[in-house]
């Protein structure tokens, strides 16, 4: 909704901990010559990405690093905001900064936690989806984004899966990692932030019941198998109880209700 009113929006989130264990996955192999991964490995630390994802177009941008302070998330993504916000066009709203509370308000409307907004504000540019964390709730940040047209909106609490930069995290772990034995952080790092790289060579958006959705129904369906048909218990029957019902149900592919 923002982006049809002209408003970009970015989703934050910091996927940790990667550590230097063997990744399950496929891998393409001569027949009858499986891979073979260790059953011990050396613990040599865990590595941690910083994402920064714009779900409209699919771009993302990442950083890999050791740990994930407020003093190394703040910086990385205020440097990232600039960058973006310097590609963004010029604010045309001429309204006063003493009238623009309304506005940002709107996008506070629903919600649970919200961060108190300063008394004068510039146009907003660009809205932040964003974990509901401590860490993303510090005064100097919030001043920082309000002084440069960036509201934060915080997902509920157990709300995460809100947030499209897990999406993204997903896959960019996927294509890193399945079927690997990292021997350390520092090869973890450049293995996601190089598949990041090839990512943004051709991205694509992310929606809402989009087709990766569709995919997902699709294969849920092959899953189950049989038909759409659905199985109802008939309170009173003395021949079928609730548990046994269930039973049925499941072993014959059906939904239970």
């Amino acid at each position: 909704m923002g982006e049809a009113w002209g408003i970009a929006v970015w989703c934050q989130d910091e996927a940790s901990p990667f550590s230097t264990s063997p990744y399950p996955g496929a891998a393409w192999r001569p027949i009858e010559q499986p891979a073979r991964q260790p059953h011990e490995y050396l613990r040599q630390g865990t590595a941690k990405v910083l994402t920064l994802c714009h779900p409209a177009t699919g771009e993302v941008r990442v950083k890999g690093v050791r740990s994930v302070t407020n003093a190394v998330l703040h910086t990385w993504l205020k440097a990232e905001l600039l960058t973006i916000l310097a590609t963004l066009p010029a604010p045309t709203d001429l309204t006063p900064r003493t009238e623009q509370r309304p506005a940002w308000e709107h996008w506070q409307h629903g919600l649970s936690r919200k961060p108190s907004l300063s008394a004068a504000l510039p146009p907003l540019r660009l809205i932040l989806i964003w974990d509901n964390q401590v860490g993303h709730h510090t005064p100097d940040l919030m001043c920082w984004l309000f002084a440069h047209g960036v509201i934060p909106v915080f997902t509920p609490i157990g709300g995460s899966w809100l947030n499209m930069a897990e999406s993204i995290q997903r896959i960019l772990k996927r294509r890193a990692l399945e079927g690997t034995h990292p021997q350390s952080p520092e090869e973890i790092i450049c293995w996601l932030e190089a598949k990041a790289c090839g990512w943004n060579q051709h991205p694509t958006p992310f929606v809402w019941g989009g087709k990766r959705h569709e995919r997902r129904q699709r294969a849920k369906r092959r899953r189950l198998g049989g038909s759409g048909a659905t199985a109802t218990y008939l309170p009173g029957d003395p021949l079928v109880s609730k548990t046994q019902a269930h039973i049925i149900a499941h072993r014959n592919g059906l939904q239970y209700i």
